[in-house]
Parts: structure tokens; C-alpha cells; sequence
């Protein structure tokens, strides 16, 4: 239950921060019991569902709660029927140091805070459930993962477009206590702003035109599981405190509704915005910020850990081709993998293995089963310095294509053409903008969808 939250960015991590806490009853009917607990909100309280569960008849269901925020560890009365004490105050909420001892009715606890602090070593592995790699930096995160995955804790994990966080996410809940449970993926940037609300809470029959039944929402479809929630970064600011207070509650009520539901739920939550950057700008809520990156977790972009190319590669091979014809990768065509940017991350590159195997003639993909337009790239990007070079580069394409695209009709020709100069100027663009989708929106003067759109047609795929 610390309020140190640490980013690990490889590939120089040092220390995370695991918040814990324990709670010991010191009067009442619980005296002597103690609990661990590592949530980020632990409640308390007569309810069956809550971290401490008192049996103390002057204690409320929902009577307190201890809440990590950014400037300490906050004890919070929660409107209780007999009120929360530290010492002879009755308090509505005050910060918690440690070994403090305060009163719920006649129950007296005491709290203290129980942090590990972990050494960042690498795993020995070179993959980690969905997640490959044989890098000092992935072997890292795989040596975070598996501490991070069996507690509670919420999970902020960032990181460019195409890096895995989707994978990551995944593998935090197939690592966790509750595999078994659900795991529900949430697309902030993908619902419509009006609708965002109810995907995620809910809705009851009638609560907006549209609305001819009652419906759950995400939260409640994950609940005994975890819920993934992509794009947190483009959540809707008048949204953030309502997913904040079931963050903190741990339920949910449904869009014109009027009874709350308990729940569950693991959250683990995503973004390729730098959030703090978003908190300072007054984009972002910085309570949410907290609640959500209680661990924070980067994933290095490909071009940083090209040594795990030839792995990806083979990985990715074994995925795709079920029929195991293609055995392996040409070291020409690894050699045009390393000198490429990666704009899509490993996503990027799934795809241009994916797509080579039914090109590919021999038991190895080689150069003529890669995409014109990535061959091109490769070698213009050893000697271009301006984003103006990309365009020099198609027209070069295209006039070498010149014979082939001349015996075509011309409808088709011109549609080959836009297509590869909308891949190109797509590549460029995420390339400037480090895979942050919104930025490159913003700089195309183009709806974000509709790049996104664009980077499902030309294979670069959905950003995660």
C-alpha cells in the first residue's frame, strides 16, 4: 500500500515497488487476526465481499476503506453508522502512517505497511505465456510479469502501438489466481463517446433512445476475472471519475439505473500516451492515473530489441503456418528486418511473415516473398532524413512497377499505386509520431479511426 509507483523502462530498470499492507485487530471480536492484503483499495467493513470483514455489530457493511493515492495512504469513512476514530477524532479521512491505529465501532486496527521491494533480474525464459523474446529487456518484463500476475494489483502497461500489450495483459490473467475466470477486453478509443458509458457499466431498459433492454456491461461480464481496458488514454474526461468510483467501490451501477452491483474484477489497463503528460495538460485525471498505475509496466518497441528478430520470426512462423512448410527466414530477409523501423511493432512484423508464407517457394521466406513496399523502405530508410524522401521513394517504385502496372487497366493500376502510397505515408507517419495513433491523427488532420482503419487494410494492424 505505497504510494511509490515504478515505471520500469528497459533497458535500465532497477526496482518495483509491490504495495502491501496488513491490517491487525487489536479489540474487538476479530482480536488477534491479522490480514495481508495487496489491493489497491482495501475495504473494510461487515460485508462478506470486503478485504477485513469485522462481525463487530456496531460496524457498517461498508464502513471504511484505505485507498492509495498520490500524496499518501488515505483512510476514508465511508459514511459509516458509528463513525471511524484515530484516537479520540472522529475523522471523515486522514493519511495513514505507518503502525496508526484508528477504531470502526469498537473494533480497534492497527495498519502497517508491508511494500516488497523487488530487484529487476531477468527471467532465464525466453518467452512468457503469449510474449517471446530472448533480449536483456524482454526477459526483464518477464521477470516483472511473474511477480506482478499472482497478487491484485492493477496494472498500468504501456508501450508503442503493436509492442503486445494485449499479450502482456493476457498473460497477467493466465498467470493470476483467477485464470479461470473471464477475461474481457474494453476498447476505450474504439466505442463511440456516447455509448462508452454504458459498454463499460451497463445499461437498463429505456435509459436512452435505443436502449430496448437491459444489458451488462464489461465490468460486469468480468466479473471473477479481469477486464483489459485498451486506450485508457482516450477515455473521455467526463467519464474518468465514474470509472474511478468503481475502481474504488468495486461496483457498478447501470446507466439509469438506481441499484449497485458488486464486483469482482482484476483491472489491468493500457496506452501508448505518456499518461503523466496527459495528467499535466489536465487530460487525464491524475486520481485515476494513481489508481490505475499502481504497477507500471513499458514494453520496449521492436527496433530496440532487434536481437529477438530471429525468434519472433520463427515464433511467428510456427503460429502461422499450421502446415509447417516454411521452416524459416533467410538471413537477406533478416537483414532487411534489421534495417527496417518498425513502426507497427511486433504486430507489424506478424503480419509481413504471415502474409510471405503463401509467397514463399521454399521451405525458407525469402526477399521476392516480401511486400514491394517494404522492401523499398528498408532501403530508403538507410539514407532518408526528411518524411519528403518517402514520397521520392514511391515515385522510384513506381517507376520501376512501370511495365507491370502498364499492362494493368487503369483503375487498377491507379488503386495498386494509392495503395502503396497510403502505406507508406501510414509507416512515415506512426514512424514520426512513435506509434502514438491520436498524435498522428492530429498531424494527418485525420480522424483517429480513420487511421486506424487504415493500419487494419495495409496489415499494420489494430493498436493496442
Amino acid at each position: 500500500m505505497a504510494e511509490v509507483t515504478s515505471t520500469i523502462a528497459p533497458p535500465n530498470p532497477r526496482q518495483i515497488h509491490l504495495p502491501r499492507a496488513r491490517l491487525a485487530c487489536e479489540a474487538g471480536a476479530e482480536h488477534g487476526q491479522s490480514w495481508q492484503v495487496d489491493r489497491d483499495v482495501i475495504q473494510i467493513g461487515a460485508l462478506q465481499s470486503g478485504d477485513v470483514v469485522l462481525t463487530d455489530p456496531t460496524v457498517s457493511r461498508r464502513h471504511a476503506e484505505i485507498v492509495r493515492t498520490s500524496s499518501g495512504v488515505l483512510l476514508r469513512d465511508l459514511g459509516s453508522t458509528n463513525g471511524t476514530f484515530v484516537g479520540p477524532v472522529k475523522i471523515r479521512e486522514v493519511y495513514l502512517a505507518p503502525e496508526t491505529r484508528f477504531r470502526v465501532g469498537r473494533t480497534e486496527l492497527v495498519f502497517t505497511p508491508e511494500d516488497e521491494v523487488i530487484d529487476v533480474t531477468p527471467s532465464v525464459e525466453d518467452h512468457f505465456e503469449g510474449l517471446v523474446g530472448a533480449s536483456v529487456a524482454m526477459r526483464e518484463v518477464f521477470g516483472i510479469l511473474a511477480r506482478v500476475a499472482p497478487t491484485q494489483l492493477t496494472v498500468l502497461i504501456t508501450g508503442e502501438t503493436g509492442t503486445g500489450k494485449e499479450l502482456a495483459s493476457r498473460a497477467v490473467h493466465a498467470r493470476s489466481h483467477r485464470p479461470r475466470g473471464p477475461f474481457v477486453v474494453f476498447d476505450c478509443g474504439a466505442a463511440p463517446d456516447n455509448l462508452i458509458e454504458s459498454e463499460l457499466f451497463g445499461h437498463q431498459r429505456g435509459a436512452f433512445t435505443g436502449a430496448v433492454d437491459a444489458r451488462p456491461g464489461v465490468f460486469e461480464l468480468a466479473d471473477g476475472g479481469t477486464i483489459f481496458l485498451d486506450e485508457i488514454g482516450e477515455l473521455p474526461l467526463d467519464l474518468q471519475p465514474k470509472l474511478l468510483r468503481v475502481l474504488e467501490q468495486r461496483e457498478v451501477r447501470r446507466v439509469g439505473g438506481t441499484k449497485t452491483k458488486s464486483i469482482d474484477v482484476r483491472v489491468v489497463a493500457a496506452t501508448n500516451r505518456k499518461l503523466r503528460d496527459e495528467v499535466a495538460a489536465g487530460r487525464f485525471r491524475e486520481d485515476l492515473y494513481y489508481r490505475l498505475a499502481v504497477v507500471e509496466l513499458a514494453l520496449p518497441p521492436l527496433r530496440s530489441r532487434l536481437t529477438d528478430l530471429p525468434l519472433l520470426c520463427q515464433h511467428l512462423l510456427r503460429r502461422a503456418d499450421l502446415s509447417g512448410r516454411v521452416m524459416g527466414i533467410a538471413p537477406e530477409v533478416i537483414a532487411i528486418f534489421e534495417a527496417y523501423h518498425w513502426p507497427g511493432n511486433v504486430r507489424e512484423l506478424a503480419n509481413v511473415v504471415e502474409r510471405a508464407i503463401p509467397f514463399s517457394r521454399t521451405e525458407r521466406v525469402t526477399i521476392d516473398a516480401l511486400p514491394e513496399a517494404l522492401r523499398a523502405a528498408a532501403d530508403s530508410r538507410r539514407t532518408r532524413s526528411t518524411p519528403s524522401a518517402t514520397l521520392v521513394s514511391q515515385t522510384t517504385v513506381a517507376a520501376e512497377a512501370g511495365q507491370q502496372l502498364g499492362e494493368m487497366p487503369f483503375k487498377d493500376a491507379k488503386d495498386q499505386m494509392v495503395e502503396a502510397f497510403e502505406r507508406e505515408y501510414l509507416l512515415d507517419l506512426l514512424e514520426r509520431h512513435e506509434g502514438n495513433v491520436s498524435k498522428a491523427a492530429r498531424a494527418a488532420d485525420m480522424d483517429r479511426k480513420s487511421i486506424t482503419r487504415l493500419m487494419k487494410k495495409h496489415g499494420i494492424g489494430r493498436p493496442s
